[in-house]
C-alpha cells in the first residue's frame, strides 16, 4: 500500500535519522549532497566547510532536504523538506554544534574501540569532525510518503 505520511510521521522520520541529502542552486545548476544532521522538532541543524554548498546557500538560501527510512524495496518512508538555510554565529552556532554533536557524535564512535587503541590517557580526538560554518534550516512545507507491504 503506497500512503501519504501525517505530520508526526514525518517528524518521527526526521528525528529518527541523521543522515539526509540537501538540494540546492547557485541560480545555474541545482546541486545535491548527503550530509550529517539533527532535527529538534522545529529545525534541522547541520555543519559543513567553505566550498560550492555554501557558496550556492549563500546566494540562493531556498532549500530541498530529503530524508529516508527503507527496510526493503516495499517497506519504505520519505519526507521532503522544503525551507530556508540560515548560517549560525556566536551563540546560535554554538547552540547548534551541541545540539548536533549529542546527537550525532555517540554514533560516530564504535563500541568496540577500546581505550587502549589512543593515547594514554585513553581519550579520542574528534576535532577533525568540527567543521567551520554552522546552519539551520527553517522548515517552511514538509510532504512524506510511505510505501508498506
Amino acid at each position: 500500500m503506497l500512503g501519504e505520511l501525517n505530520d508526526m510521521e514525518m517528524k518521527n522520520v526526521l528525528s529518527s535519522q541523521v543522515l539526509g541529502r540537501l538540494a540546492c542552486s547557485d541560480g545555474n545548476q541545482p546541486y545535491i549532497v548527503p550530509l550529517t544532521y539533527t532535527y529538534d522538532g522545529k529545525y534541522i541543524y547541520g555543519q559543513t566547510n567553505y566550498g560550492r554548498k555554501i557558496r550556492a546557500l549563500r546566494k540562493n538560501p531556498r532549500i530541498c532536504f530529503e530524508v529516508d527510512m527503507m527496510t526493503d524495496m516495499a517497506n519504505w518512508k520519505s519526507v521532503l523538506v522544503f525551507g530556508e538555510f540560515r548560517e549560525l554565529k556566536g551563540k546560535e552556532a554554538e547552540h547548534a554544534r551541541d545540539t548536533l554533536f549529542n546527537r550525532v557524535f555517540t554514533l560516530l564512535t564504535s563500541s568496540t574501540i577500546h581505550l587502549h587503541e589512543h593515547d594514554e590517557k585513553g581519550t579520542i580526538d574528534d576535532s577533525n569532525r568540527v567543521k567551520t560554518v554552522m546552519y539551520r534550516i527553517k522548515i517552511k512545507k514538509m510532504t512524506g510518503r510511505y510505501e508498506k507491504i
